[in-house]
C-alpha cells in the first residue's frame, strides 16, 4: 500500500480467497497449521469511504462494515467521522474469508483517509485478523496462490508468507454454493477445532509432501492435473479428518458433496471444499472446459433451489484502491 496525500474518498475491491486446507493442525512436527489458499477473481467485497461530518452506513453486511470502523478508529487513536457503503459483500460463513476481508477493506480506507495508510500485515495485526492463517492477509495483500509457514508454538504473531505464485491465465476454479448452510466460525470453529481427534504426525509429513513437492511445483509448471491431483487427495484427508465436525462427512453440506461427486465422475482430480465450507471447488485447467462443466452442473442439479455455481478465474493481485470524486451517500 503506497502513501501520499489522504484521500476524500475511496473504493476498495478486497478479493475472496478459498482455503485450500492445513497441512499440520497438531503442530507435532513443530510448527501448527500452515495453510495454501487460492485467491479468487470474484467473488469479493467492496465498499466505498469517505470523510463525512457523521458516520452513516448502508449496503450488505454494514454493521460488520461499522464494527470494523469502530476498530479501526480506536486502534490508530483517530476519531474522524466516516460515510460507508457497502457496495458488494463476500458470502458470510462460505469459504471464502468474508470477516478478514471486510476488516481489512474498512481498516485499510479508514487509516488511508486519516493520510496513515498502513501495509497489508500491520493492518492485519491492528484488526487483529491473522492469527491462524495468513492467507486471507496475503490475498489482501498480493493475490495468487499463497503458502504460509504456520505458527510457532511460542509465538501468536501470523504465519510466515512462505510462497506466493501465479495462478495460471488458462485455469478456472468451478464454486459450488449452498445459500442454506454456514460454515463455522469464531467461538464456535475454535470448539469445533478442539473437538477434532488428534492429527497424526504421519499424516502431517505426508500432507506437507503433497503440498510441497507435488502440488506447488505442479502449479509452477502449470499441469493442471497434477495440481488437482494431489490437492483432491489432500481434501480427501483432511475432510476424513474433519468428518467427526461435519456430521461424519467430508462436506458440511451433503448437495455439495452430491456437486462434487459429480465432478470427480467427470475426470475432475482437484474438487474439494474451502474451509469449514459449505463452499465447494473445483480446479480446472481449461476455461471452455470449465464452463461445460458449470452448464452440465447446473442441468444436473436445477431442482436444487438452494445450489449456485459459478465458473471463475485466479486473481494474481491484491486489493485495488481508488480515488472516488464524490462523497458516499
Amino acid at each position: 500500500m503506497s502513501g501520499g496525500a489522504p484521500a476524500a474518498a475511496l473504493r476498495v475491491e478486497a478479493p475472496g480467497r478459498l482455503h485450500l486446507g492445513f497441512i499440520d493442525l497438531g503442530g507435532a512436527l513443530g510448527r501448527r497449521f500452515g495453510s495454501l489458499g487460492v485467491t479468487l477473481d470474484e467473488p469479493q467485497t467492496v465498499i466505498e469511504a469517505a470523510c463525512a461530518d457523521r458516520d452513516s452506513l448502508e449496503g450488505p453486511e454494514a454493521e460488520r462494515a461499522g464494527a470494523a470502523r469502530d476498530a479501526a478508529r480506536a486502534a490508530l487513536g483517530i476519531a474522524d467521522r466516516c460515510a460507508i457503503a457497502v457496495r458488494q459483500a463476500l458470502p458470510a460463513h462460505a469459504g471464502f474469508g468474508s470477516g478478514t476481508q471486510m476488516d481489512l477493506a474498512v481498516g485499510a480506507a479508514v487509516a488511508r483517509l486519516a493520510g496513515r495508510p498502513l501495509p497489508a500485515r500491520a493492518l492485519a495485526d491492528l484488526m487483529g485478523r491473522g492469527r491462524r492463517s495468513a492467507i486471507g492477509t496475503e490475498a489482501f495483500a498480493g493475490g495468487g496462490v499463497i503458502l504460509d509457514g504456520g505458527r510457532r508454538p511460542d509465538r501468536e504473531a501470523s504465519p510466515p508468507l512462505l510462497a506466493r505464485l501465479p495462478f495460471p491465465d488458462a485455469w478456472r476454479v468451478i464454486l459450488m454454493l449452498d445459500r442454506d448452510r454456514h460454515g463455522l466460525s469464531g467461538a464456535e470453529e475454535t470448539r469445533a477445532m478442539a473437538q477434532l481427534p488428534p492429527f497424526p504426525q504421519q499424516l502431517a509429513a505426508h500432507l506437507s509432501h503433497l503440498v510441497l513437492l507435488k502440488a506447488l511445483p505442479a502449479l509452477a509448471e502449470a499441469d493442471a492435473d497434477a495440481f488437482g491431483a494431489a490437492i483432491g487427495e489432500w481434501q480427501e484427508r483432511l475432510g476424513d479428518h474433519y468428518a467427526a465436525a461435519q456430521s461424519g462427512a467430508r462436506y458440511l453440506s451433503p448437495d455439495v458433496a452430491q456437486a462434487a461427486h459429480f465432478l470427480r465422475g467427470e475426470g475432475v482430480a482437484g474438487v474439494g471444499q474451502s474451509s469449514w465450507g459449505p463452499t465447494g471447488f473445483a480446479v480446472v485447467g481449461d476455461g471452455p472446459q470449465a464452463e461445460r462443466l458449470v452448464e452440465a452442473l447446473r442441468r444436473r442439479f436445477a431442482s436444487f433451489t438452494n445450489l449456485s455455481f459459478l465458473c471463475v478465474r485466479g486473481r494474481n493481485q491484491g486489493a485495488a484502491f481508488r480515488s472516488i470524486g464524490a462523497a458516499v451517500p
